[in-house]
This record gives structure tokens, sequence and C-alpha cells, in this order.
């Protein structure tokens, strides 16, 4: 069992910048993949990406390549989301997520409880 607790999340200014963090409990290995995703309202829930136990990127969606960053404390479950140049449509509610196995159509098993951002013009 995993949970994960996300933190970070806000209210930002269109062009501006937050970083959420996500951290992982459980009694077993942290040899597992964490990811975000995001959700917004009236929309799909969509996969950002995700990165390996060792802190290796495993994914990141064409949506977000360039303004946000995934990384991991190697070997630990933290793990942050840094978003640069926010728009209006990246309003949503994010969500961290972890699970042993990684592939490219990932449904995790462990989800945190989401933290709202909310991006402002």
């Amino acid at each position: 069992q995993v949970q994960l607790v996300e933190t970070g999340g806000g209210l930002v200014q269109s062009g501006g910048s937050l970083r959420l963090s996500c951290r992982a409990s459980n009694r077993g290995s942290t040899n597992y993949a964490m990811g975000w995703f995001r959700q917004a309202p009236g929309k799909e829930r969509e996969f950002l990406g995700a990165v390996s136990w060792k802190g290796n990127i495993l994914f990141y969606a064409d949506s977000v390549k360039g303004r946000f960053t995934i990384s991991r404390a190697p070997f630990t479950g933290v793990m942050s989301l840094q978003m640069n140049g926010l728009a209006p449509d990246d309003t949503a509610v994010y969500y961290c997520a972890a699970d042993s196995i990684f592939d490219r159509n990932w449904v995790p098993e462990y989800w945190g409880q989401g933290t709202q951002v909310t991006v402002f013009s």
C-alpha cells in the first residue's frame, strides 16, 4: 500500500510558475514509478509524465514538454513537478500517482488526493 500526498497547488497569474511536490509513504521499498496527471473540468484525465524509481524520466506529454519538469530524488518517494509559463489552459486538479509497473498506457494503482492549480489571465 502506497499513500501519496501532493502539495504546492494554488492560484497563479498567466506566465507564472508553480512547483508541486508529492511524497509517498509505504512500508515497502520505493521500487515503483511515480507520475503526474491532471484533470480539468469537463475534460478527460491527462497523463503529464512519469519518472522511474531511479529518477529516470519515462514519459513526458507533448503538451507540457519544455514548460514542465518532473524530478525525483533517486530511490525515494519524493517527486516534484516544476511548472513554468503557466496558462489558463493549465488550470486543473493535479494528481500524483504510483505503481510498480509502468507502460505507455499507464493506469497506476495508487493516487493522491489531488491539488488544485488555477491560472488566471
